[in-house]
């Protein structure tokens, strides 16, 4: 029992509530003490009693100046989830390049797939989406352009808007529907971009490159007729050969006749461009029934 215990306890003086937890001994025994001493001189009491809590008063006074405050840590800030690791961690390994000879096996909606993801040349890191063909694709007819346009790369379909509707009519004026007659495609399936964003001639690399895909559609698709839409795409069916407009060539079983492209024929303000596609038209549609 400490000093001033002792000291209350002569005077028959008790301790009547605690201090919170974490407060020095001596000072919990101390304010204890000038609690019961405060509530006795607030009755009337004997003098020395009084004499008594006026010492307490000091020594409370003292005990308290040199006790130790208990202060609450604070906790520590939780550190930051620490991932400088992943900065080194190897890149994710690049889609597995098919073949040649894997893309010539292929389903329509496995080329479509591996179309996808080929990086066969260096348009896949330029393009901001594929296009592949539509239509019917058990078509007799075959419409074929060279590569797509930004309009075409942003709706990922091939000859979409005024391009397709001219499209479709003149289909409709030899009797063909485009909806169950004819597939309509490109050579490439990639835009091809320069170095300041403007659309270009694809190179002899990336032509080759995306070959084994048209290799493919045409395999899947065996059309009977094709019509090349522009003088890229006429001179990109058969490399090596000068297209000659107004004439029927082959490729394979199929008759093959060169056209304009539909965005030139929008763009052609004397009517002399369409009067010849008309003609090109009828001369695909007599190959046709042969």
């Amino acid at each position: 029992m400490s000093r001033s215990a002792v000291f209350l306890d002569e005077m028959g003086v008790g301790p009547l509530w605690r201090l919170r937890q974490g407060a020095a001994p001596e000072a919990v025994d101390v304010v204890e003490a000038v609690v019961e001493v405060n509530v006795a001189v607030a009755e009337p009491a004997a003098e020395p009693v009084a004499e008594a809590a006026e010492a307490v008063v000091h020594m409370v006074a003292a005990v308290v100046a040199e006790a130790p405050v208990a202060v609450a840590a604070t906790p520590a800030a939780a550190a930051p989830d620490d991932t400088a690791w992943f900065d080194d961690a190897p890149p994710a390994p690049p889609a597995k390049q098919l073949s040649d000879a894997d893309i010539a096996t292929l389903d329509w909606d496995g080329l479509t797939a591996a179309v996808a993801k080929c990086a066969r040349c260096d348009l896949c890191k330029t393009r901001k989406g594929i296009v592949m063909g539509r239509g019917d694709r058990q078509g007799a007819w075959l419409m074929l352009a060279s590569s797509p346009s930004r309009l075409e790369e942003r709706e990922g379909r091939a000859l979409p808007g005024e391009q397709g509707k001219l499209i479709d009519n003149m289909l409709k004026a030899i009797d063909l529907d485009a909806s169950s007659d004819v597939y309509i495609t490109h050579l490439l399936k990639c835009r091809p971009l320069d170095e300041a964003g403007q659309e270009r001639l694809s190179t002899e690399l990336e032509s080759a490159a995306c070959r084994p895909y048209f290799e493919r559609e045409l395999a899947l698709l065996q059309p009977r007729t094709i019509v090349t839409l522009g003088s890229m795409a006429a001179a990109g069916i058969n490399p090596g050969e000068k297209p000659v407009r107004g004439t029927v060539r082959k490729l394979g079983n199929a008759s093959l006749v060169a056209t304009f492209h539909p965005e030139q024929l929008l763009q052609d303000e004397t009517g002399k461009a369409k009067a010849r596609a008309w003609a090109d038209l009828c001369l695909a549609k007599s190959a046709h029934g042969d």
